[in-house]
């Protein structure tokens, strides 16, 4: 974890440009009294680059892009703050070479997400969506909606960070048998909440059900054809991390030849999804259970991540000690 100490400034003047906690909000309003702080949603790119010159700090979620040209035209910037634990979406080098401080809250979501996965997981494996869908339908279809247990199954945990924990935590309650994979985890930590550590390709040919919660490596997907082809025929895969980790073309062949029982998708490499053929495809195949990036949309955890990212942009500002602020060698292929 980072300590880092940040250059207090004296001209607070922040823009929030997506929702957030109105906790998180208020909590910047009674620490930071003298600051402007502007809510403005729904900006446009050109539009945001033609605002930002004026602020030293930009409070943002997951859609709005931080690019290299939206820095370009940012010089009094001086704090990002990222509502939430994914900084997908910041150049962070750029962001480092201007010497802006970027900021997140990787604790707030930790356990939304791992209900998450366990919630898609037993959708999954309980066919539930079709189960309800068949009913409303009023057809009783009791023969061919049979489903799994998930007791005495294996579960490959791939990225045994915060969520990956919470999950193992979680799937001991039902009975399954836990591998992981983290290249940054020692097999003592991994014991402790109850994952016997291996390689990559033993979990993955090993496991019945995969579930993905690491970053992306540097762009490469850790499920690629290769990967997806040494998983039991049969396997189950559930993804609320992030989309690129998941080659989604190979995984679409994968699912039409049968190879792959049941995939539950959060998260996507291009969202809103848009009209992608291929992921367009992918969400109405018959076999996969999709949601709308949802896993950190709980009241509970979206108060948590407002008021861990507005608590670390008053430290910034303020020129306190940050605990957990991102620095340059960020290591973007760690497990979250």
């Amino acid at each position: 974890m980072a300590v880092l100490f940040a250059e207090a400034t004296h001209e607070e003047c922040i823009l929030i440009t997506e929702p957030i906690a109105p906790v998180g909000v208020d909590l910047l309003r009674r620490e930071l009294p003298e600051a402007r702080i502007d809510e403005r949603f729904g900006l446009s790119p050109i539009r945001l680059r033609a605002l930002i010159g004026k602020y030293n700090v930009l409070i943002v979620r997951s859609e709005t892009q931080v690019t290299d040209e939206l820095l370009s035209a940012a010089p009094r910037l001086k704090v990002i703050g990222r509502a939430g634990s994914g900084i997908d979406n910041i150049d962070l080098e750029e962001a480092f070479r201007r010497r802006v401080l970027v900021v997140h809250a990787p604790r707030g979501n930790v356990v939304a997400v791992a209900e998450h996965t366990m919630a898609l997981l037993l959708a999954l494996v309980r066919q539930i969506p079709a189960a309800n869908a068949s009913l409303k339908a009023d057809r009783w279809e009791k023969r061919c909606l049979v489903g799994v247990e998930l007791a005495n199954k294996t579960l490959g945990i791939l990225g045994l960070g915060k969520i990956g924990r919470e999950v193992a935590l979680r799937a001991q309650a039902f009975g399954m048998r836990l591998l992981g994979y983290d290249p940054v985890v020692s097999a003592e930590q991994a014991r402790h909440v109850g994952v016997t550590l291996l390689g990559k390709e033993e979990v993955l040919r090993q496991a019945d059900v995969v579930t993905l919660h690491a970053a992306p490596p540097g762009g490469i997907h850790i499920l690629g054809a290769r990967e997806l082809a040494l998983l039991k025929p049969g396997v189950f895969l559930v993804n609320c991390a992030r989309g690129g980790l998941l080659d989604e073309a190979a995984l679409l062949e994968a699912l039409e030849r049968g190879r792959v029982a049941g995939v539950a998708l959060d998260v996507f490499s291009q969202e809103p999804i848009g009209g992608d053929p291929v992921l367009r495809r992918l969400i109405s195949h018959e076999r996969v259970l999709a949601t709308p990036h949802l896993g950190a949309s709980t009241g509970e955890a979206q108060a948590r991540v407002a008021l861990e990212m507005a608590r670390q942009v008053i430290s910034a500002l303020r020129g306190d000690t940050l605990v957990g602020a991102l620095p340059p060698s960020y290591p973007l292929a760690s497990p979250t």
